[in-house]
């Protein structure tokens, strides 16, 4: 896979001209774009059909968590948008998450589309008081529940990967050597987290909220090539 693949542009802002605009200047460093609350509350399926006509793969990050009739019928209509992977949380249990899996692919089916990845989403990485039993807890409920990956934190994936080594393992949290964590406690550098096992990291403010956001997202190729 060649760098950009496993990267994905965390697009956290309130405008879809706003974050068009700054996938179209990342797009040579990122080949997935990661939609999330903010933007999804801002425009909603516009979001993930403008991304994907621009050529990323879009990770569409709802977290849905609700009781199993809910999800499946809201994974049945994300499965229709086009996106490349859906998160729902891990704390909603096996049953919910395959009730999710389940709309997932009965949406991506009756509009002709691929099925999305269902990721479960295991322990925030802003959460450093979680329980130590609460990973493999999660990571079991997502097997069960026939997700096809998990989001954790670069110190959880060696755990995650022997518990469910087939489970692509996405990371957000990472940063540069030296660059601010903001409200990530569990942070991580590029070459640490693919070095504990990571598939996909999700990169957003660090290149984002950068003075210059294009050479940002070259370090980070950089630093992964190198």
């Amino acid at each position: 896979m060649e760098p950009r693949d496993r990267l994905a542009l965390a697009l956290d802002v309130d405008d879809l001209v706003v974050a068009l605009r700054l996938a179209h200047q990342l797009q040579p460093w990122f080949g997935v774009a990661k939609v999330g609350l903010e933007l999804y509350t801002a425009a909603g399926p516009d979001a993930v059909a403008a991304l994907s006509e621009a050529g990323f793969e879009v990770f569409l990050d709802l977290k849905l968590h609700d009781i199993p009739t809910t999800v499946r019928k809201a994974a049945r209509v994300v499965g229709a948008f086009g996106a490349s992977y859906l998160t729902l949380h891990a704390h909603g249990g096996p049953v919910m998450l395959r009730a999710g899996v389940e709309g997932l692919t009965e949406g991506a089916a009756a509009a002709g589309m691929p099925i999305p990845m269902a990721v479960a989403v295991t322990v925030l990485t802003s959460d450093a008081d979680a329980p130590p039993h609460i990973l493999g807890n999660r990571i079991t409920a997502a097997v069960e529940g026939g997700c096809g990956g998990i989001v954790c934190a670069a110190d959880d994936v060696h755990e995650a990967k022997q518990l469910a080594p087939r489970l692509t393992a996405v990371v957000p949290g990472i940063r540069l050597p030296g660059g601010d964590p903001n409200d990530q406690a569990r942070a991580s550098t590029p070459e640490q987290a693919f070095a504990l096992g990571a598939d996909l990291l999700v990169v957003g403010r660090a290149v984002t909220a950068a003075d210059d956001p294009a050479a940002a997202a070259a370090a980070f190729t950089d630093s992964i090539a190198g």
